[in-house]
């Protein structure tokens, strides 16, 4: 599942391959775009912010992109297969002479000026990735309000940007509270603690696809709750739980482990 870690390697690796060389191809598959032509342009880079992506060409345009629950950017060289997925989610087609980045099932895809990037982006909250960092900033947005749940505060992207379900639930276990713990009700210290270990993460998994949160390396031990339904704890042993989506935060599905978790929960 895409979230700030994955945006950012896509980010940086499509950066390498595109920016400062011609596009040679061009083509935007959504209706809005589909007469849109960017060959003949230079790429002047390609730039994560929270969960958005952002390629600027010449000409000052930027193409904006979100990758939701399950879309990609796929690189591939001259004469390599495309395999990202059939032809019909195609979404968007970038070539120079040496790369070619595919967007396979983008669910948002727009073409704005650059200098009007911050009707995209503005309303973000603090990039746990960005150069721009502020910890101080992101913990007031987070607290802000005492009553909201744990889960809910950390998918909102106006508070600290890049936090996707798969954290939402990781960080809430590291806490040790379900995702429906009241933010104002968290012992001292433990938002501050809470938001240096997203970053922590975020920055250890930035760049590698083969997301963790478990220490340790082992390859069958990666995260200790998400996607671990009914599997027992690493920590209790207790059998992982799991709300079925539909409900509570945002209406994305919620793991946690009902021994080392404390706080409200579904029945």
């Amino acid at each position: 599942m895409p979230e700030g870690d994955t945006i950012w390697l896509t980010a940086h690796r499509m950066h390498a391959a595109l920016a400062g060389r011609l596009l040679t191809r061009s083509d935007l598959r959504v209706p809005k775009l589909a007469t849109v032509d960017l060959t003949g342009r230079a790429v002047v880079g390609v730039v994560p912010r929270g969960k958005h992506l952002l390629t600027r060409v010449e000409g000052g345009l930027t193409l904006h992109s979100h990758l939701r629950m399950d879309g990609a950017w796929q690189l591939y060289a001259p004469g390599e297969r495309w395999r990202g997925g059939p032809d019909h989610q195609i979404r968007a087609v970038l070539g120079t002479e040496a790369h070619t980045a595919v967007g396979y099932r983008l669910p948002v895809l727009d073409l704005l000026r650059t200098i009007d990037e911050p009707s995209v982006v503005g309303h973000l909250g603090p990039d746990l990735l960005g150069p721009d960092w502020d910890f101080e900033e992101a913990v007031r947005r987070v607290v802000a309000d005492p009553d909201r749940p744990l889960g809910e505060a950390l998918l909102d992207q106006r508070n600290l940007a890049g936090i996707g379900n798969v954290y939402k639930c990781e960080l809430a276990f590291l806490a040790r509270v379900t995702p429906w713990f009241p933010v104002g009700d968290l012992p001292a210290g433990v938002p501050e603690r809470l938001i240096a270990t997203a970053r922590r993460l975020l920055e250890e998994n930035k760049a590698r696809f083969d997301r963790r949160t478990v220490p340790g390396g082992r390859p069958d031990r990666k995260l200790y709750v998400y996607g671990r339904a009914r599997r027992p704890c690493y920590r209790c042993g207790a059998p992982i739980r799991w709300d079925g989506g539909g409900r509570g935060p945002t209406d994305r599905v919620s793991y946690w482990c009902p021994g080392c978790q404390s706080g409200p929960a579904p029945d």
